[in-house]
């Protein structure tokens, strides 16, 4: 149970936003509990707010972080052509008639209509709703392969791509000081492991990034560069067609890179690259963009209906359940729900994994519980593809639409088009607009910030060259303390009047 404090509080929040004027309960009210503040939730919640007559239903929000982050924005963000803060959109800011619960969902009971909520703080506690809404979103797929759980990093957060920036960042000043050797080269050589959208687009990026650092870096050549894309199939970006594919591995080589076809990664122990090829190499910098896989309280932890994959079984009308069965109560939508594609060329088939989908479906769904809600009919959800755009670096990217394929700086200029019209809000659009324009003057800003990851770390040492970057409990460990004699004539010590302190997150 949640605490008596917060119970109470809440209880009161809902008595006072559910009362007829005069002081008579409403007690026909129904909680619609939206599981995640993703694409899909985040814009189930926001058509909601708008669609919902007051006192017609209240709508919660369970999702362990404050925002819904624009994926889309990522491998821009990496590169330092996004402020990584604009790729994130406040729920508190645009979801304001939305209860907001800053937690994880760990369990659904469907039967009993009622989650488990995890916060980051303090024990779990029940959750009670009405409807229910899953849009958990998928997680990044992960193989057990010797050294990715210590080495790789994903790129499916701000927070990710924030951190290979800045290791990118980090890695060319470490460089800089190093005399050509094996330590020199692995810092300048980066491994992406996944030729989807993310993987390629990212790469592309950080290419584009690392190339124009060589300018700002006389010390280091770009010869000395070196970037591996690797995936395991015959081709990527699979949502173009074959010529589109092979056009974009031609330039990301014609740019230095080396695309590895056909290939797996087999190890990445202490950094050391080992390719099923055969090929080896020391890489600093592991980014491990396989692709998604269902969301493990989804595929562990409820009692809605899961296909084989894991995934929710959703109707076209993103009800969970069959045409034949039904669950109640019960909606999906997003990368965790296998959506039938009724724009495609065949049965049976469900809707890819993207932003365009989760997008309009998230929309669908607020008006499909309006609906319900009001006695209408839900909608089934068919979605016609707009075309792939893809970037590949500033200035450089692809667009397909059917037989329809541009490429280059007009492509490039399409991706930044749609997406500032994508991301949602007035003002998350004029800041991403105003940052692009800026970069246009100005160039990229090339200062890495990795050292906020150990924020206390000149502040514990005094700045003392000896003192190791750990961790604050090891690092207290390493650091003199205070034993409350006077230092001698003309010595220096760095001093901790206190250790009792909280250590740091």
């Amino acid at each position: 149970m949640p605490p008596p404090g917060l119970s109470d509080a809440r209880d009161r929040h809902a008595d006072s936003r559910h009362k007829r004027p005069g002081g008579t309960r409403r007690v026909d009210v129904k909680t619609i509990l939206i599981v995640g503040g993703g694409y899909a939730g985040f814009y189930t919640a926001w058509k909601l707010e708008k669609k919902l007559r007051r006192d017609e239903a209240r709508v919660v929000v369970v999702d362990p972080r404050p925002y819904m982050t624009y994926q889309p924005f990522l491998p821009e963000v990496l590169a330092g052509s996004v402020e990584a803060r604009h790729a994130a959109v406040s729920l508190r800011k645009h979801l304001r008639r939305t209860r907001l619960v800053p937690g994880r969902v760990v369990a659904v009971d469907h039967a009993h209509r009622t989650v488990t909520v995890r916060p980051a703080e303090g024990p779990e506690f029940p959750l009670s709703y009405d409807i229910i809404v899953v849009t958990a979103g998928a997680v990044t797929r992960k193989l057990s392969i010797p050294g990715v759980a210590q080495q790789a990093i994903g790129l499916k957060h701000v927070e990710e791509a924030v951190s290979i920036r800045d290791r990118l960042l980090t890695a060319f000043d470490q460089a800089a000081a190093l005399e050509p050797g094996p330590r020199r080269r692995q810092l300048l050589t980066v491994t992406f492991v996944g030729g989807g959208f993310s993987g390629v687009e990212g790469f592309g990026e950080l290419l584009s990034l690392a190339t124009s650092l060589v300018r700002a870096y006389p010390e280091i050549d770009l010869a000395e560069l070196e970037f591996h894309l690797v995936e395991a199939r015959d081709r990527i970006l699979p949502e173009v067609t074959d010529k589109p594919g092979r056009w974009v591995v031609q330039s990301l080589e014609k740019r230095g890179g080396h695309v590895h076809l056909n290939a797996q990664l087999v190890s990445a122990d202490n950094g050391h690259v080992v390719l099923s090829t055969g090929e080896e190499f020391d890489s600093e910098l592991i980014v491990w963009t396989v692709g998604n896989a269902a969301n493990p309280m989804v595929h562990n932890h409820t009692d809605l209906p899961i296909d084989e994959r894991g995934m929710l079984v959703v109707r076209a009308d993103l009800r969970v359940g069959t045409e034949d069965e039904p669950v109640p109560d019960a909606w999906a939508a997003g990368d965790d729900a296998a959506v039938p594609d009724l724009a495609a060329d065949r049965p049976g088939v469900t809707t890819v994994p993207n932003a365009q989908h989760a997008v309009r479906q998230g929309k669908l769904l607020a008006k499909n519980l309006v609906a319900t809600l009001r006695g209408r009919k839900a909608k089934q959800y068919v979605h016609h593809s707009l075309g792939t755009v893809a970037t590949l670096g500033l200035g450089r990217g692809i667009f397909q639409y059917r037989g329809i394929v541009i490429k280059g700086l007009p492509a490039w200029l399409v991706h930044r088009g749609y997406h500032v019209l994508a991301v949602p809000s007035w003002e998350r659009k004029i800041r991403a607009l105003a940052v692009w324009l800026t970069a246009l003057v100005s160039g990229r800003d090339i200062v890495s910030l990795a050292s906020v990851q150990q924020p206390r770390h000149e502040f514990v040492t005094g700045g003392d060259p000896g003192t190791p970057i750990k961790p604050l409990p090891q690092l207290l460990e390493h650091v003199p303390q205070d034993d409350g004699r006077r230092p001698e004539s003309g010595a220096s010590r760095t001093t901790i009047t206190s250790c009792t302190r909280t250590p740091a997150s």
